[in-house]
């Protein structure tokens, strides 16, 4: 029996199924990833500072106009579309799994593909919130002021993406639901990340489950002990699997 085919039979044996994705899901729908040979952070960008000091707390509040030129311009995909990928994952609860989705992303493509828990770890661009009032906004209700800003309306405070930055911690309610679905779980299936960001990386060490998958383009280096592993992208992988 191949690595496909046991995936294919680890699925089928599986009820609780928790896929824990990083960038790698989201760049085969025209996303760049930060960390990657060709990733955001190893770019020339055209801005005299690093992402990773651009989209940090203190940055945010220090440079508000830099922020959101680099936001706009890196982080923000108004045409990207669910691929394949986020496609199998949805398509799992079609087969009666139970499906928990954990994602390091923030673009909501998992939800546009019909997934219905997902857990953002990083947040997500598609809430926004004004600093001062704390009303909420979509990304197609931001009004940007000359410099750029997004503004709220009703008192001109700033209108913040509801992501996490550098120096800004997890939220633990989400964290928790996360610990749990992976402790509840099956399977967890770890897809397109190197597992170096922590403390999101960390979770998979609640995992006690029977199958343990990880799939990642690029070798991760903290071998997960007995996980049937595939240095492939996502797609090839999922593309040879059959859901029924």
């Amino acid at each position: 029996m191949n690595n496909i085919e046991k995936l294919q039979q680890q699925i089928k044996d599986s009820k609780r199924i928790v896929f824990f994705g990083g960038a790698g899901v989201s760049t085969e729908s025209g996303i760049p990833d930060f960390r990657s040979a060709e990733g955001i952070f190893v770019q020339e960008t055209g801005y005299q500072y690093s992402p990773e000091e651009i989209i940090s707390h203190s940055f945010f509040q220090q440079h508000p106009k830099v922020f959101f030129d680099f936001y706009f311009d890196k982080l923000i995909y108004p045409d990207a579309k669910p691929n394949s990928t986020h496609q199998f994952i949805a398509d799992l609860e079609k087969v009666n799994k139970d499906v928990t989705v954990i994602t390091q992303n923030i673009d909501g493509l998992h939800q546009d593909a019909g997934s219905t828990t997902v857990y953002e770890l990083h947040g997500t661009v598609r809430e926004n919130y004004c600093l001062k009032c704390h009303r909420e906004f979509t990304i197609s209700e931001l009004e940007r002021d000359a410099d750029g800003i997004p503004r709220c309306p009703d008192d001109q405070g700033i209108v913040r993406p509801n992501i996490v930055l550098y120096q800004e911690g997890l939220d633990q309610d989400i964290l928790n639901h996360a610990i749990k679905a992976i402790q509840e779980a099956d399977m967890l299936i770890i897809g397109g990340t190197s597992l170096v960001v922590y403390p999101a990386a960390g979770l998979v060490n609640y995992f006690g489950g029977e199958y343990l998958v990880v799939i990642n383009k690029t070798i991760i280096l903290a071998g997960q002990q007995g996980a049937l592993t595939f240095e492939d992208s996502l797609s090839n992988v999922f593309n040879q699997i059959e859901l029924n």
